[in-house]
């Protein structure tokens, strides 16, 4: 009996030994198999890009990227003119990935363009993943059309080329040529980056400020996705310093949402749309058009207590 015992604890040992072995090898070999998401980023062709388009782009840490302004539209919103710093102006991004080249992409339309340019962008092969406004009371109405598609260099550009020729087949001018307009701006913009914590550019009267969230790792289509490509808050402003107008975007996690809404809606600036640009991000994103006008420093103060219900203090 007493053997019998001895024989039955060595064996269990000896089984739980090689179990314990078995999983620290399992362990080991999990971590040591690459993920998808790691797989090495294939560079984009930007010659072919640019060739294809016929529009003169920029390149950032290898993403490209068009805008196309919308001078020929005279949009006012509550008395102040909304020129393409303001947030008028149409651009699409490429980015590498693991396999064929993303694009993802924002067009502006009007209510006569909306409907011949989603068709268009179906044509191509793409897809619409928003529409959405930027603005209320705004004289004419103008909407938001986010696109996204993969695809080799040359099809995509093909493709967006398409859609911008059907813009300005619509309208009957290229957006991009007619006049652009420059408006009053008196603001005192050391002031408005003090209270925010973050200077911008000045743009035909517009003072533009745009902050990046690099404590926010995203992805699309298992490619990051930056600040280049539109995953950012950003704010404009026009006017003086008693009367000025801001307008712009927050990026933000789920959490963040109704926090932000909350500080910005209690100071006094409209929350205009709440909305997707994108629909295979991880994690998921909400964006969120803000309209505010009054006192610079005020404007200024709201939009800091809004930022700070959100990560991008982790971004400075």
């Amino acid at each position: 009996m007493k053997k019998a015992l001895i024989y039955l604890v060595v064996f269990s040992l000896i089984t739980f030994g090689c179990e314990q072995s078995t999983k620290k090898d399992g362990l080991k070999e999990s971590a040591e198999k690459p993920s998808e998401n790691n797989k090495e980023l294939r560079a984009l062709d930007i010659e072919t890009l640019q060739s294809e388009l016929g529009i003169e782009g920029k390149e950032q840490n290898g993403q490209f990227k068009v805008t196309v302004p919308q001078n020929d539209l005279n949009v006012t919103v509550d008395g102040f003119k909304i020129i393409p710093p303001m947030g008028l102006g149409s651009w699409v991004a490429f980015a590498p990935t693991s396999e064929q080249p993303m694009l993802m992409g924002d067009i502006v339309v009007t209510e006569k363009d909306l409907k011949p340019v989603q068709q268009e962008v179906i044509k191509q092969g793409l897809t619409i993943t928003a529409i959405h406004n930027h603005f209320v009371r705004n004289e004419p109405d103008v909407m938001y059309m986010h696109i996204g598609g993969m695809g080799s260099e040359k099809q995509l550009a093909k493709s967006v080329k398409a859609i911008f020729d059907k813009v300005t087949e619509v309208r009957g001018v290229n957006p991009s040529s007619a006049e652009k307009s420059a408006v009053e701006n008196s603001l005192d913009t050391k002031l408005i980056d003090s209270i925010l914590g973050y200077s911008g550019t000045m743009n035909n009267g517009v003072y533009k400020i745009t902050i990046g969230r690099p404590d926010v790792k995203l992805k699309e289509h298992g490619a990051p996705v930056s600040t280049f490509l539109g995953f950012n808050t950003w704010a404009s402003w026009q006017g003086t310093p008693e009367k000025a107008a801001v307008a712009g975007d927050f990026t933000m996690l789920t959490d963040e949402v109704a926090p932000v809404i909350k500080a910005l809606v209690e100071n006094d600036i409209e929350v205009v749309a709440v909305h997707n640009h994108m629909v295979n991000e991880n994690p998921r994103i909400f964006f969120l058009h803000y309209w505010g006008v009054g006192s610079a420093e005020k404007l200024a103060k709201g939009l800091r207590a809004a930022l700070d219900k959100t990560g991008v203090n982790n971004s400075k």
